[in-house]
């Protein structure tokens, strides 16, 4: 893979995963708020919340290299009426400037909570149209793998794969710090966690079940489309079979059988440990999955008249 796709893999990755984690993670301290009052919330979210950052950064650094010459990043903003491209720098950089403006306010507790929950949705809604309009780059008639209904279901379930399952991943390292720097708060922080990881755990599945049922309709549309359309269904299946394999695979055991555990130990008091370990183990192999899904998606084109 050629240094421009591996960074267009980094960045579509990253970004739809911090949106798909504020989104996430908005719709926790908005639901714990309304259970056990807002103090709790934020100490449930807050750190978790800090974490999104370092994602982003790394997200918009990859971008950088896949503009060919960086320094021509301005001028990629410039054509917005009829590029996708230009349209997703602009989103992009307007979600990190409303999510960053919103942790730091957050963080701080700068302004009423009115402001900040406004501040929060606007930044979440600008995350799904940023998704949106990455997804609709690759809408191109040339290329009839990627000018597909299925393009935007990828992207959208990607995002909220990630965004589920790291912010899992997020809330139990906080919990871990919550229970060693103030016990009083632990065992109200640990009902919240496990009522929080079974409805993350069921939402995953129920997104896993998404992608396991586009995948093979996706497949079959190439199959019997034009010529490019059947070389891409060929490359898939034939030159990088066992690696598809492999995705499906990773997201199965990831998402749904450690995503059944999960709830069944979420479920238990005293499951502290083991469920911890089951969301770092489903999101790691998620996140690999994801990844090798990202690969294909790039690997796989063919154009038309080519």
């Amino acid at each position: 893979m050629e240094v421009r796709e591996l960074s267009l893999v980094t960045f579509t990755i990253l970004i739809q995963m911090s949106v798909g984690s504020f989104l996430v993670l908005g719709l926790v301290h908005f639901f714990v708020a309304r259970k056990a009052g807002m103090e709790q919330a934020d100490r449930m979210s807050d750190r978790a919340l800090l974490a999104i950052g370092p994602i982003v950064v790394l997200a918009m650094i990859a971008s950088l290299f896949h503009l060919g010459n960086p320094m021509n990043a301005p001028r990629a903003i410039t054509n917005l009426a009829t590029s996708w491209l230009s349209r997703e720098i602009l989103f992009s950089l307007v979600f990190v400037i409303l999510g960053g403006a919103f942790a730091l306010m957050q963080w701080r507790k700068i302004s009423s909570f009115a402001v900040r929950n406004v501040l929060a949705w606007v930044a979440t809604a600008v995350g799904l149209v940023l998704v949106y309009s990455m997804a609709h780059i690759y809408m191109l008639e040339t290329q009839p793998a990627w000018n597909s209904w299925a393009t935007d279901v990828s992207f959208f379930a990607t995002m909220l794969l990630l965004g589920l399952l790291a912010v899992g991943a997020a809330l139990v390292a906080n919990y871990a710090y919550v229970k060693r720097e103030d016990s009083d708060c632990a065992e109200v922080q640990c009902g919240l966690l496990r009522d929080t990881l079974r409805w993350i755990a069921v939402t995953a599945v129920l997104v896993l079940g998404v992608e396991l049922v586009v995948a093979p309709i996706y497949l079959a549309t190439l199959a019997v489309g034009n010529a490019a359309a059947q070389e891409s269904a060929r490359i898939m299946i034939e030159d990088f079979g066992t690696l598809l394999g492999l995705r499906l695979g990773l997201a199965f055991i990831g998402a749904g059988v450690f995503g059944f555990f999960l709830y069944q130990n979420a479920s238990s008091p005293g499951r502290e440990r083991v469920m911890g370990n089951l969301v770092y183990a489903a999101f790691a192999l998620v996140l690999v999955s994801e990844v090798l899904g990202r690969f294909l998606f790039y690997a796989s084109q063919a154009s038309v008249g080519i």
